[in-house]
């Protein structure tokens, strides 16, 4: 069951979801299979240049994307060990199951969530 899309491709026509405290982002998580995670920090140059791609991929991708700001959110950060930005992880039931650090490319962002 974890190979099939939460919701219909569709459905996911909006840039990729800013989470701005820590209660909807556990709301998420809970009420998710699969969620990419997008850390940043507005700061943080490859982070800018990294948001066009991330916007690309929630708008074709039926597994919630979401951006999360390290500096607005450190608990959330520190609880995933996350220590370099930009960091993308994919989440399934709450559980950090693939990561990857740095700038990506769109197509090595969508293989994360096949």
């Amino acid at each position: 069951m974890s190979g099939e899309p939460t919701r219909p491709a569709e459905e996911s026509t909006a840039p990729a979801e800013q989470i701005t405290d820590e209660e909807a982002f556990d709301r998420l998580i809970a009420s998710e299979e699969r969620v990419l995670v997008d850390f940043y920090a507005d700061w943080c140059g490859p982070c800018q240049l990294m948001a066009p791609t991330v916007d690309e991929l929630a708008a074709e991708c039926a597994v919630p994307v979401v951006k999360v700001d390290t500096e607005g959110l450190p608990q959330v950060a520190y609880r995933y060990d996350v220590q370099s930005i930009p960091t993308f992880l994919v989440l399934e039931n709450g559980e950090a199951t693939d990561r990857l650090v740095g700038m990506q490319n769109k197509e090595t962002l969508s293989r994360l969530l096949e």
